[in-house]
């Protein structure tokens, strides 16, 4: 009997199965050929005083190391010598659901969209947050173009504003021909909702996209709106990576890389993830970037009363999704480790939360990690469990006996069930998975016109690729 090989393809939640992709693909992100999987969450720093929303890591000239987190009221440092997160908070802050970052030279800078621009430098022996400048603007949102720190959306009074510091200075605000400070108010396009940097900036605002470019005196920058009545639906979707843009707007998702706008989920995932969010918890939304595995994640909390992970492959231009118990994620680097400190954090090796294998304690490596209630996480631990399920398999139609089934998975195991239908307007009930044997099979006898085959990789794996299966036709009593 011939075997068929069902390759694991695209994840399109948006297309009916019938068409050959995958109908679900959970707790997995996307690979050249396949997918691999997302590790377990694992507490990284002991907790905070208060619960976080929001983390980021800065880096001196030096090289050193330093994490901080955000949460309503407060900002925090972590102590790589104990994981714990100390108060260096410059004031009692209004509440805010939602913290940004940006760094220029040895500053952190933080915004809050309730206090002024909040700054620690991070060359100091004590380290603490101060507003960076008694003029220094309130704002939402905050990024480095070029050599100026900018500043969007002050919603106080001027929610379309943007403003930027001295030319190589973030601590010069006043407008000034001389230092180059200055602002910019955006007459169309509603309130701005995320600003990126780099060698231009991009401004995103409620109706419209808009480009800054450095051109000098007396202008400073130019604006340039590149895109009418396409904006950004919610600030914390923001995120950029290498050059490139990414958000979530009225629409669905999409990316800018400096010469082109790309609907990246439409016909893919963006009906999925209106379907799934849950309007309530919109603001509860976060974006991060996996740059080892190639990921651009948003995080939101959905329907079904847990927080979800839409995970993109920028290689590939790949989806795929999981299940997390963070609140928010965040990327952010690790500060360097010495056996010392490790002892300090637990005499007893063994009983460090986070393997001594872990990206994390190499110091300085980007991460891909988040908050979950006072403490920092990490996804670095075991893999969750994954499930991947088959498109509609149909032999032209006619009734027919699906009678085994052979995992692919790279490095591991897996188990498989099977659901099968006679029509599709029927739902698909899949049986108990079966685990393969010794020879990496599993015995079936179902019977359709329709059969789809789940999937449950276990053990150590590492890319789940295809599932082979033996599928012969049969009559119908």
């Amino acid at each position: 009997m011939a075997t068929n090989r069902v390759n694991f393809t695209d994840w399109l939640p948006d297309q009916p199965g019938v068409i050959g992709v995958l109908t679900n693909a959970e707790n997995v992100f996307p690979k050249q050929v396949g997918y691999g999987p997302i590790p377990q969450e694992e507490d990284y720093s002991e907790a905070a005083s208060e619960n976080l929303n929001s983390a980021v890591a800065g880096k001196t000239v030096a090289g050193a190391v330093r994490v901080f987190a955000g949460s309503s009221t407060k900002l925090f440092l972590m102590d790589s010598s104990d994981l714990s997160l100390d108060d260096i908070s410059g004031t009692t802050y209004s509440a805010t659901k939602n913290w940004k970052f940006t760094q220029f030279g040895n500053l952190v800078l933080a915004a809050n969209g309730a206090q002024p621009v909040q700054a620690a430098d991070l060359s100091t022996t004590t380290i603490s947050f101060a507003n960076v400048e008694a003029s220094a603007p309130t704002a939402k949102y905050l990024t480095v173009i070029r050599d100026f720190v900018a500043t969007a959306n002050q919603p106080a009074s001027n929610p379309n504003r943007v403003q930027w510091s001295g030319i190589n200075d973030p601590t010069t605000w006043s407008s000034s021909a001389v230092t180059q400070a200055d602002f910019q108010d955006i007459p169309d396009g509603g309130e701005i909702r995320g600003i990126t940097g780099g060698e231009y900036g991009l401004v995103l605002l409620e109706r419209s996209i808009v480009r800054m470019s450095y051109v000098g005196t007396p202008l400073v920058f130019q604006f340039d709106n590149i895109a009418r009545n396409l904006g950004c639906y919610e600030g914390q979707s923001v995120i950029q990576w290498q050059g490139t843009t990414y958000w979530l707007s009225d629409d669905g998702f999409y990316s800018y890389n400096g010469q082109q706008i790309e609907p990246i989920g439409a016909e893919k995932v963006n009906r999925y993830f209106w379907a799934t969010m849950e309007d309530s918890r919109l603001d509860e939304m976060s974006a991060a970037v996996d740059p080892f595995r190639n990921l651009v994640i948003w995080g939101y909390g959905s329907n079904d009363n847990t927080y979800r992970l839409l995970i993109y492959h920028w290689i590939t231009k790949r989806w795929s999704y999981a299940e997390t118990n963070v609140n928010r994620i965040a990327d952010f680097s690790s500060p360097s480790f010495t056996l010392e400190a490790l002892d300090t954090i637990n005499a007893n090796l063994d009983l460090i939360p986070v393997s001594l294998d872990s990206r994390l304690w190499l110091g300085g490596k980007m991460i891909f990690g988040g908050v979950r209630g006072a403490k920092l996480v990490s996804f670095g631990g075991s893999n969750k469990e994954a499930t991947i399920e088959t498109s509609d398999l149909e032999t032209d139609g006619r009734f027919s006996m699906i009678t085994l089934a052979k995992p692919v998975v790279d490095g591991g195991l897996a188990s498989v069930g099977v659901a099968s239908r006679n029509n599709l307007s029927e739902t698909p009930v899949f049986s108990n998975q079966s685990q393969a044997d010794a020879e990496n099979r599993v015995g079936l006898r179902s019977l359709g016109r329709y059969h789809r085959l789940r999937v449950v990789p276990s053990g150590s794996w590492g890319t789940a690729i295809a599932v082979d299966i033996e599928i012969q036709p049969a009559g119908m009593r």
